[in-house]
């Protein structure tokens, strides 16, 4: 029954996607389309909204299309504090939402998520996470950024190359050009590479390892034992903000 139930909300959800048109229906914040407005009446963004239409129309696209934004919809322009930049979705059924790292409720964290959750534990003492949706971060301005964002079921990376690294390379360059005072955490290299642009005079950067299990304990800078959660409070209580409280509720 469970998976006639799935298989049904997969289908209208299909459904619904056919029936969208238009990439930037999915972005509702209006401080991000007033500062992405350039770019969204390009032809780069034109051409990738109607990539993403037909890729919509011939396969199972994740996350679905009211999710794509969810990083900038609920960490408003103004409101961002800190940066995590990740790779692209999860490629498996229910799991991304639009936010890097973060699962639905409901949905075992992946190991990457897992290794997350052990740092920031031990960092900074919260209780275990009883669940891998980190929508309580991005609500205090952390935006939870993935370099591509959307991915087909079942093949990682299957988005790469199809305009959406210009878009979240525009998105990097306004927050580092327009506002001051915040922390970028880089996870693993293609992070590091995404952000290096980043002016680092007005800006903290923290780059470790990705918190995989293929790399998490590895480099000079490993990921596990970082500390890098309790180090971004540190910098942001330094230029007299507020804190993110790490905890998952």
């Amino acid at each position: 029954m469970q998976q006639i139930n799935n298989e049904h909300n997969e289908e209208e959800t299909l459904l619904k996607e056919r029936a969208c048109s238009n990439l930037e229906n999915a972005l509702h914040d209006a401080s991000w389309k007033k500062a992405l407005g350039q770019y969204l009446s390009s032809e780069k963004f034109q051409k990738l909204s109607k990539i993403i239409k037909s890729e919509r129309e011939q396969y199972t696209i994740y996350p679905p299309t009211e999710d794509v934004f969810s990083a900038l919809n609920s960490s408003p322009f103004e409101d961002v504090k800190v940066v995590v930049v990740g790779q692209d979705p999860y490629h498996g059924q229910g799991q991304g939402h639009g936010l890097a790292f973060s699962v639905k409720r409901g949905v075992n964290p992946p190991p990457s998520l897992k290794n997350i959750f052990k740092e920031v534990v031990s960092d900074v003492d919260i209780d275990s996470p009883q669940h891998g949706n980190l929508e309580c971060w991005s609500k205090q301005g952390v935006l939870l950024l993935n370099s591509v964002l959307t991915v087909r079921r079942s093949e990682a990376n299957s988005h790469s190359g199809k305009g959406w690294e210009d878009l979240t390379d525009e998105i990097i360059h306004l927050l580092s050009e327009k506002r001051e005072g915040l922390v970028f955490l880089l996870w693993g290299n293609p992070a590091a590479k995404k952000a290096k642009g980043v002016d680092q005079k007005k800006h903290t950067v923290i780059s470790t390892s990705h918190p995989s299990p293929l790399s998490a304990t590895k480099t000079k800078t490993p990921f596990m034992g970082s500390k890098c959660f309790s180090r971004c409070n540190d910098v942001l209580i330094s230029q007299g903000q507020r804190p993110i409280d790490w905890g998952i509720y």
